[in-house]
């Protein structure tokens, strides 16, 4: 684990605690308490109209820990950048990571201040691993890809993680060319773990559209066309890109879909 700092009284005077805030909102339907009562509000009113919101924020976290431990165990991948890291719940990529593998190398990106606040309580490792986080802006791939290699070696496989995140980009040209330039930085082996909530629900997009009205950071809703475009040029893993609860569920449970929709894919 890099030695780091405690965030400091500019991180803490940077949260806005008068707009509602999507990381914050997602902890509170998860049963998180890193939020506060305008997130509460809105996460409230987002779930009045579209009541299975909160269904999709913890299957999107079961995702997260089927897919890393499948990156991590059957594919072998010892390395992960989880970009949008979001606030610490239960099983953050980095404790599913080493659970399956100690010496799992993890960073966490974000340029969040409330998840700066949290950095500490993320930036924990088992000895053989390490975790650490950069304080860095997804639409700067280039550098974050530099900062990355400080602690990565990408010279070796690396499973790039966009959890939910390609949403706050709202030009699609933009968030594809993303996507494109920090897949162009894995070597062959790597894989591309990755998931977005879909435009396929009507309710949804009304509940969507009303958060977006409050002045937070809007989150655009796309067509699963839109979505598996990202995957462009890798190899699918089965079932394919799908509603996250469908993809490679536990053994005897019947999971629902939902409007989320991933897959985990490898660089040639």
């Amino acid at each position: 684990m890099a030695d780091r700092p405690a965030p400091d009284q500019d991180a803490l005077s940077r949260i806005d605690t008068t707009v509602p805030h999507s990381a914050r909102i997602w902890n509170y339907w998860m049963g998180g308490k890193d939020n506060y009562e305008v997130d509460r509000a809105a996460g409230d009113a987002y779930r009045e109209l579209a009541p299975n919101i909160e269904t999709m924020a913890r299957a999107s976290r079961d995702y997260l820990i089927r897919t890393v431990t499948f990156v991590a165990g059957e594919l072998g991948v010892r390395q992960f950048l989880d970009i949008g890291t979001g606030l610490p719940t239960y099983d953050n990529t980095h404790q599913v990571a080493q659970r399956v593998a100690p010496d799992s190398r993890i960073v966490y990106v974000d340029n969040d201040p409330l998840v700066l606040r949290h950095a500490q309580a993320l930036l924990t490792s088992t000895p053989e691993g390490v975790t650490d986080y950069i304080d860095a802006d997804l639409r700067e791939p280039e550098e974050i890809i530099e900062a990355a290699s400080r602690i990565l070696d990408f010279s070796r496989p690396v499973a790039l993680m966009l959890m939910g995140i390609l949403g706050h980009v709202q030009d699609y040209e933009e968030a594809r060319s993303i996507v494109r330039r920090l897949q162009a930085a894995l070597p062959s082996g790597s894989c591309f773990v990755h998931y977005d909530s879909t435009d396929t629900d009507a309710a949804l997009k009304e509940a969507q559209q009303g958060y977006d009205d409050t002045g937070a950071i809007p989150y655009v809703l796309r067509s699963p066309e839109q979505i598996g475009a990202y995957y462009e040029g890798l190899d699918v893993v089965e079932p394919g890109i799908v509603s996250c609860p469908l993809w490679r569920p536990e053994p005897g449970t019947s999971p629902e879909p939902t409007d989320v929709h991933g897959g985990v894919a490898r660089k040639p």
